[in-house]
C-alpha cells in the first residue's frame, strides 16, 4: 500500500466507524436492545477491517519508485558531522 493509499484507507476507516456507531446506536435505541446495538457496531468494525486492512489494488494506485542499487551507489546519503552536532548540544547547555 502506498502513502496515499494509507491516507485513503484511514479516512475510509474513520468514516465507516462513525457511520456504524451511529447506525448501531439508532438500531439499539429503536429496538431497545443493547446487545443488538453492540452486534450492529461489531459487524461494522469487522466489515471496516475487511475493507481497509488488506492491501487492495485501489489502495496502491501511486506506487513509489525506488532507486536501483547502482543508482544508490552513485548518490550516497549525506554523512552527519558528529563533532558539529556535539558542539551544538554543548552550546545549548551553557
Amino acid at each position: 500500500m502506498d502513502w496515499q493509499g494509507q491516507k485513503g484507507a484511514e479516512i475510509v476507516m474513520q468514516i465507516m466507524l462513525v457511520v456504524f456507531a451511529i447506525a448501531g446506536l439508532g438500531t439499539g435505541y429503536a429496538i431497545g436492545s443493547f446487545p443488538t446495538m453492540m452486534l450492529t457496531y461489531a459487524g461494522g468494525v469487522v466489515l471496516t477491517a475487511l475493507i481497509t486492512v488488506p492491501n487492495w489494488p485501489f489502495f496502491n494506485r501511486h506506487p513509489l519508485k525506488w532507486l536501483d542499487p547502482s543508482e544508490e551507489e552513485r548518490h550516497p546519503k549525506p554523512q552527519v558531522n558528529v563533532a558539529a552536532a556535539s558542539k551544538k548540544k554543548a552550546s545549548k547547555h551553557k
